[in-house]
């Protein structure tokens, strides 16, 4: 099992102190995968900017021999700027976002860079053109797309191949086990939530994995002071964390540990990204690992809907 540090609090929630502790942390227990984005998180800080979780994350990795190739780096371009003026997907704008992102990493590559919102005023061919040059030059060593539909995400592989491209091998959506209802508005309005589209999608495009964000819906699987929102407030909630206590107690584990086992441990390659801000919650996440359910229990929290 993989499990995704995110890092989107990282110089703004949390100090720099903090977060390179959690990033030690995390690489001591064996963690593989850091996603931030160039925006993160500007909504948090002063200047209205993001790019704090950059910084820090590029202090620490010069601050630590050898720790580049023992992380994997996951960031994201197209929505500096959010929501009233985002740089967008354009040729000019991805590459500035890209060459910047990389000055405050501290490093001339990352493992993975995505295409953060939709820019529908951009053709898609040159966004695709654009992101695969990336690739081509290697500076980046596969791609990804976050809260995009899948025809669009399906339209922009089809271009890639068409023009010899490296294209989208990961989609990065909102994703847990319990499930809002449909049509109710989220929290945070940018985010697309994943539905049966995408899991049809990922089937039908091997190779092709979901990076699954939110998913402990910022605490709310266990913490009293962290409610859930309106969109969950349906009986298929209670239906769902009855049998996600059972499975829990037969486990021994707690409720975000069998949430981030079932997330990744079906039939469909899931990776969840967690976002951390203490250790006990870098401790919880990476617990995880250790919680394999049974093919009965698997089943009994599918069904619980």
């Amino acid at each position: 099992m993989t499990i995704v540090l995110g890092a989107l609090a990282f110089g703004t929630r949390i100090d720099e102190a903090q977060s390179f502790d959690l990033l030690d942390q995390y690489l001591d227990l064996g963690g593989t995968w850091i996603d931030t984005a160039d925006n993160y998180a500007f909504w948090l800080h002063p200047s209205g900017l993001g790019g704090q979780s950059e910084t820090v994350i590029g202090r620490w990795l010069s601050k630590r021999p050898g720790a580049r190739e023992r992380v994997r780096i996951s960031t994201k371009g197209g929505a500096m700027g959010f929501p009233d003026n985002a740089d967008g997907l354009s040729a000019g704008a991805l590459t500035a976002a890209f060459a910047a992102s990389l000055e405050r990493l501290q490093t001339d590559r990352v493992e993975l860079y995505w295409a953060h919102i939709e820019d529908r005023s951009v053709p898609l061919l040159e966004t695709v053109t654009t992101l695969g040059g990336f690739v081509a030059d290697g500076r980046a060593a596969r791609l990804g797309v976050s809260n995009h539909p899948s025809w669009r995400v399906a339209l922009a592989r089809q271009l890639a191949s068409d023009h010899g491209l490296a294209g989208y091998s990961a989609i990065q959506l909102r994703w847990s086990y319990l499930q809002p209802l449909p049509g109710v508005g989220l929290p945070q309005s940018a985010h697309v939530h994943a539905g049966p589209e995408t899991f049809d999608f990922l089937r039908a495009h091997e190779g092709v994995e979901l990076w699954a964000y939110n998913t402990l819906l910022d605490g709310g699987y266990t913490r009293a002071d962290r409610p859930l929102p309106d969109a969950y407030a349906h009986p298929g909630t209670a239906r769902r964390l009855t049998v996600l206590d059972e499975v829990a107690a037969e486990t021994g584990a707690t409720r975000n540990q069998v949430v981030l086992s079932w997330l990744s441990g079906g039939p469909l390659p899931i990776l969840p990204i967690v976002g951390v801000t203490t250790a006990a919650q870098v401790t919880e996440a990476m617990g995880a690992r250790d919680v394999v359910l049974t093919a009965g229990q698997r089943a009994r929290l599918d069904q619980a809907a």
